[in-house]
Parts: C-alpha cells; structure tokens; sequence
C-alpha cells in the first residue's frame, strides 16, 4: 500500500491516480495543492484544467473534519474550468435518518454528479481533477467515470474508504460503497493511501 507521504507531484504528470483514506487525512487538501502545482509550478493554462467537484461543504462533527471542496483550500483554483453543479451536494449518511433518506440523499447527488460528468465527456480537458469521487459511485456506474478518466492525459481523484462515516441503517450502502471504491482502484493504476492524522481536509 503506496502512501501519499513525500510524494512528488511530479510523479503525477501524465498518469491517472486516486488518493483514497479516511476522513480527516488530507485527501482533498492535497488535491488543492495538486492544483495549485500544476497552475504555478508547471504554468498550466486554466483552460486545460478542468475540475469536478463532487464535496460536501466542510463540516466538523465530534472534532473531525468532514467533506470539504478544493477551493476551501486553494481559492485561486477558481480560474479553472470549474464545471458548475446544478445543486448542493448533501452528506448522505450524515444527513439521514432513515434508510430510504439515505438512498434520496443519494440520488439527489447522483442526478448533479451524472451531469457534471456527462459534461466534461462531451468536451474534455488534457486534465481533469475529481474531489471525492465515492458522492457519484453510491448511485453511479464506474463505465462512465472509467470513460472520462481515459479521456484525459493527467488525472487526480479522491475517495473516501474508511469505516468513520457511519449509521444504524447504513451498513449495505457502505458496503457496496468500498466494493466499488476498490473497483475503481483496480482499474486505475496509481493509488496512493492518506494516513495523515490531524489534517484539516477530508
């Protein structure tokens, strides 16, 4: 299992890759400063950036940092090709109480993340960044996501997988979240782990 710990964003130039952990490991932040390196560093033009979005507003329930999205963390991220979502994105479990809120939870978020997605298909970018692609495999078909990533020259997404984010009524719903999450990391071949504690991301 490859940590992100003294990676090189270098190393990420031209390959597709997923980071995946926790909550509360530094997934999302280190996306933003992914981004953030490629604008600066590598002098990438805006145009040829172009981000989906699928994080839930940063949240803090029982000290831990909750979702969070890429301009939390680097504003200037905002001059990419930010493709808008047709709505919020709302924290499944966290926002349930019952089995059948979970799934319209879901739903909800699948509709506003199927769009987006179908919208960087039909016009894509040399790259494309992905912040919490677990929102969109809940409901989501990977032959879709795979589709769009191979589109791409450079892509860097994010998931969550762990066992944090929980409820009475979910335990299905999460396991067939981390069967797909592994799927995807099966399909894609750079995978890096977060196992950073005390970060201020997702």
């Amino acid at each position: 299992m490859k940590s992100t710990t003294n990676l090189d964003f270098n190393e990420l130039l031209g390959k597709k890759t997923i980071i995946y952990g926790e909550v509360n490991t530094g997934k999302t932040k280190f996306t933003a400063e992914f981004v953030r390196f490629l604008l600066e560093e590598k002098k990438i033009k805006p145009t040829e950036i172009s981000i989906l979005d699928f994080g839930p507003k940063l949240i803090e329930i029982n000290g831990k940092k909750i979702g969070g999205r890429i301009i939390d963390f680097y504003p200037q991220s905002e001059i990419c090709d930010n493709i808008k979502l047709n709505g919020d994105i709302i924290p499944p479990r966290l926002n349930a109480k019952s089995k059948e809120e979970l799934h319209k939870n879901a739903q909800h978020n699948y509709m506003i993340t199927l769009k987006s997605l179908e919208n960087f298909h039909s016009n894509p970018t040399p790259v494309l960044i992905i912040n919490d692609i677990s929102i969109y495999l809940h409901m989501g078909s990977e032959t879709l996501l795979l589709e769009a990533i191979e589109q791409c020259e450079t892509f860097l997404g994010n998931t969550y997988y762990g066992t944090l984010i929980k409820s009475q009524f979910d335990q299905a719903f999460s396991e067939n979240e981390k069967r797909l999450v592994e799927k995807i990391l099966k399909k894609i071949k750079f995978s890096y782990f977060t196992n950073k504690s005390g970060s201020n991301s997702s």
